[in-house]
């Protein structure tokens, strides 16, 4: 799987960062009785780095799945789970449809300050939720942005800059790629700012691929444009959000 390269924080991950954030999904629905063994979100959160986990959690989006392998974004109502690479066949890919729950067995890892599962298997239950979006705005910039990793979230009012030049010299809103490198189909990466700070964000290609509304909706950005953005909180080396959905601001 690519690992999406981003500029914005580089910001050190802690257990109480991660937990001082988790709770503001608690409202949206009543919280799951754990299964016998199952983790809670502080316990996983706790938990040391190459340490077995088990969680139960639900499907917020899918990312992947090649060679009988998924990668998809959970959470629960405490916090977000970023499963890389579990066991899955295309049967049960199929099968896992947003808010779908499961169990997932799997080890804690850590890479470039990106939290996740790896050497995963799942298994499917009963039980379904959908993850409210929360805007985290105002934590732009901030330490407290890193609580709110993996979980859906929205940047609203964001002004829509340069991301670089095209081959012509001229500035341009979105490039493929980091570094302009690419093509259709691939990554695409932008440039938006807030309160006169500058933010790179991603159309992960896996995640959202050229044919998906938002992929399109961010080659028609002009610069000037102020958008409201919704995505998944991933990390690299600092927070690099990877977009869903992009509207006129509000």
């Amino acid at each position: 799987m690519k690992k999406t390269m981003a500029i914005l924080l580089a910001s050190a991950l802690s257990v109480s960062a991660m937990l001082s954030f988790s709770a503001a999904a608690e409202e949206a629905a009543p919280k799951a009785e754990k299964g016998e063994g199952v983790m809670t979100y502080e316990e996983y959160a706790a938990a040391e780095l190459d340490t077995e986990v088990v969680v139960e959690t639900y499907v917020q989006a899918k990312q992947s799945w090649w060679e009988d392998k998924a990668t998809l974004y959970t959470q629960d109502e405490d916090g977000a789970y970023f499963i890389y690479n579990a066991a899955c066949s295309q049967e049960d890919y199929d099968k896992l449809v947003e808010g779908q729950k499961i169990k997932v067995t799997g080890y804690k890892s850590e890479w470039s300050g990106e939290v996740e599962i790896v050497d995963g298997t799942f298994e499917l239950e009963d039980g379904n939720f959908i993850a409210p979006v929360e805007d985290v705005t105002e934590f732009l910039g901030k330490d407290e942005l890193i609580g709110y990793q993996n979980k859906k979230v929205c940047f609203k009012g964001m002004t829509v800059e340069a991301a670089g030049k095209n081959d012509a010299g001229e500035d341009v809103a979105f490039l493929y790629n980091w570094d302009g490198s690419g093509e259709e189909g691939n990554d695409l990466y932008f440039s938006v700012s807030k309160d006169g700070a500058v933010y790179s964000f991603t159309v992960e290609s896996y995640l959202c691929g050229a044919d998906t509304d938002v992929y399109k909706a961010v080659k028609e950005l002009k610069i000037g444009d102020v958008v409201d953005l919704t995505g998944f909180l991933y990390w690299y080396e600092g927070a690099n959000p990877h977009i869903t959905e992009v509207k006129a601001a509000e």
